[in-house]
C-alpha cells in the first residue's frame, strides 16, 4: 500500500506546484529552487546573490529549514523579504508550504524568487514547489561521488553549481571527475564553479540568473 499512497502524495503535490507555476510565471517572478546538502554553502550564496544584484533586481526568499530560523535572520540582514517555514523534522519543502509562504510576499515587487529547500540531497529532488528551475549546490567537500550517489536531484537541476573552489588545495576532490559524471547525468545543465568567500565564479552565477529572469519576464507579456 505504500507505493500507492507516495504516488498520490506526489500526484497531489504536482498539481498544487503546477498552479503556483503558472500564477508566478503571470507575474514574471522567476522563482529557484535551491537544492544541496547541509553545509554546502546555499545561505552563503543567497547572500552573495542579494548583494550582487539588490540594485537591478528585487530578491525575496523563503527560507526552508527544520527548526530554526538562522539563515533567514541572516538575510534578512542585507534588506531582502525573507519568510521563514520550519518543516519540524520534514525532509523538504512541498507546494503547499510555499503557497502559504508567498502570501506573506508583496509579489507585485519581486522580480526573482529564491526558495532555498532544506539540506538535503534526496527528499526535495521529488517534490516541485513550483519552481521555474532546479539548482543544486555541491561543495567541494563533499567528494565527487555525490553525483553518481544521488542522481536524481542531479538529473532535475538546471543549473548545478561546484561551491568552495578555493578549498580545492585542501581536498582530494577530482574536479574532471565530477565534472564528467554530471555531464552524463545531465549534459544540458549550465554547470558553474563558485566561490562564496573569494568571489570566483559568481558573475556567471548572477548573469545564468539574470538571463532567466529575462526570459520569465518575456514570457509573462505573451500571457
Amino acid at each position: 500500500m505504500e507505493i500507492p499512497v507516495m504516488s498520490n502524495i506526489l500526484n497531489k503535490n504536482d498539481e498544487n506546484a503546477a498552479a503556483l507555476n503558472a500564477m508566478l510565471t503571470s507575474r514574471g517572478i522567476f522563482t529557484v529552487n535551491l537544492l544541496g546538502s547541509p553545509g554546502c554553502g546555499k545561505t552563503s550564496l543567497l547572500e552573495q546573490t542579494v548583494r550582487l544584484l539588490k540594485n537591478e533586481h528585487t530578491l525575496a526568499v523563503i527560507e526552508g529549514d527544520l527548526y530554526t530560523s538562522k539563515d533567514a535572520d541572516r538575510l534578512a540582514e542585507y534588506g531582502t523579504p525573507v519568510v521563514q517555514i520550519n518543516t519540524r523534522g520534514g525532509c523538504h519543502l512541498d507546494a503547499s508550504m510555499v503557497k502559504a509562504a508567498l502570501a506573506k510576499l508583496d509579489l507585485a515587487t519581486i522580480d526573482i524568487l529564491i526558495i532555498e529547500n532544506v539540506g538535503n540531497l534526496v527528499c526535495p529532488a521529488e517534490f516541485n514547489v513550483g519552481e521555474h528551475a532546479k539548482v543544486v549546490v555541491l561543495s567541494i567537500t563533499e567528494g565527487e561521488d555525490k553525483p553518481l550517489k544521488y542522481p536524481l536531484i542531479f538529473r532535475q537541476s538546471e543549473a548545478i553549481i561546484l561551491n568552495k573552489i578555493d578549498l580545492l588545495p585542501y581536498t582530494s576532490f577530482d574536479m574532471d571527475a565530477a565534472i564528467c559524471d554530471i555531464r552524463g547525468l545531465n549534459p544540458q545543465a549550465s554547470l558553474l564553479q563558485t566561490s562564496c568567500r573569494t568571489g570566483d565564479g559568481l558573475t556567471a552565477w548572477i548573469e545564468w540568473l539574470k538571463t532567466r529572469a529575462s526570459q520569465t519576464r518575456r514570457q509573462a507579456n505573451t500571457i
